[in-house]
């Protein structure tokens, strides 16, 4: 199966002490660029989630947003650090002191420096873990399913152009035959035009021409070509790195286009050798947002 490098997915699961919601996003890259950014509580299962995405995602920029709330969703404080507070307080003093400041600290003192000892994240305990493996695991079924269908679409639109790529193929090996009489013809010709006549030496003079003319013959490669095309579909339907392999196969299908091009004397197959490589071109830019 092919899927699309690009796709969004979301879980959200309800817990007995919080809602936990998971959202991920996947761009187009080279590899497997992972960012994770999830509440500081859970630093310690980084790794764990980490791995849990890469079994389920091979290629492409993915980005994993986790937030942990409240059953009302409100944000408020919900937890008081003592060590916080103290360190509050004792700052006060210290600000006091300095200062000179004969002030009593009072209630609406220490509430000015509430960042230091009130934090509004959620303590959880291991067993609370899975509501939160299970919204990760939503949220990459969703972020697939997505992914699946886009790769669906690229299918077809990828096999449309390896069909107008095999006709113009078939073009090529039509006329590729005939060109070459055509040019052996006309060497020929040339050749009697430049000795008056052929005499003794004609047996010598057509291997020589023909010998010539075979390096325009654009046969091998069309062979190779629609060797390649084959391979391309192949890889398509049961590959599993698909992306790196149908790029590779590509780029060698560009290579056997490039050398019709070059080798050819016909000017029809060489204009059949540019739509391949247009067509090849267009693949290629596909092939970029295939995991």
């Amino acid at each position: 199966m092919i899927y699309s490098m690009t796709g969004y997915g979301k879980g959200l699961v309800k817990a007995e002490k919080f809602i936990v919601e998971a959202e991920l996003k996947s761009f187009n890259s080279r590899y497997l660029d992972l960012s994770v950014r999830i509440p500081r509580d859970l630093s310690a299962k980084e790794f764990e989630i980490r791995d849990l995405i890469k079994n389920n995602i091979k290629r492409g920029k993915v980005v994993l947003n986790l937030y942990i709330s409240t059953e009302s969703g409100q944000d408020k404080f919900t937890t008081v650090s003592e060590p916080g507070l103290k360190q509050a307080v004792a700052l006060l003093k210290d600000i006091k002191s300095a200062g000179g400041l004969e002030e009593k600290i009072t209630i609406e003192h220490i509430l000015e420096l509430q960042d230091m000892y009130f934090s509004n994240e959620i303590p959880f305990l291991d067993e609370d873990y899975k509501s939160i493996e299970e919204a990760i695991k939503m949220a990459i079924d969703n972020l697939n399913a997505m992914r699946l269908q886009e790769g669906k679409e690229l299918v077809i639109d990828l096999e449309e152009r390896i069909r107008i790529i095999e006709s113009q193929l078939e073009k090529i090996e039509d006329d590729n035959k005939s060109s070459i009489e055509v040019y052996f013809d006309r060497m020929k010709d040339r050749a009697v035009q430049l000795v008056n006549t052929l005499g003794e030496q004609s047996d010598r003079l057509e291997t020589e021409l023909a010998l010539l003319v075979e390096k325009y013959d654009v046969t091998e490669e069309c062979v190779r070509l629609r060797s390649h095309i084959k391979m391309f579909l192949e890889a398509m339907r049961n590959s599993k790195e698909i992306g790196k392999r149908i790029n590779f196969i590509c780029q060698e299908m560009n290579r056997e286009a490039n050398t019709i091009n070059s080798k050819t004397v016909s000017s029809e197959i060489s204009h059949f050798g540019i739509i391949i490589k247009e067509e090849l071109e267009k693949i290629r830019e596909q092939i970029q947002n295939i995991e």
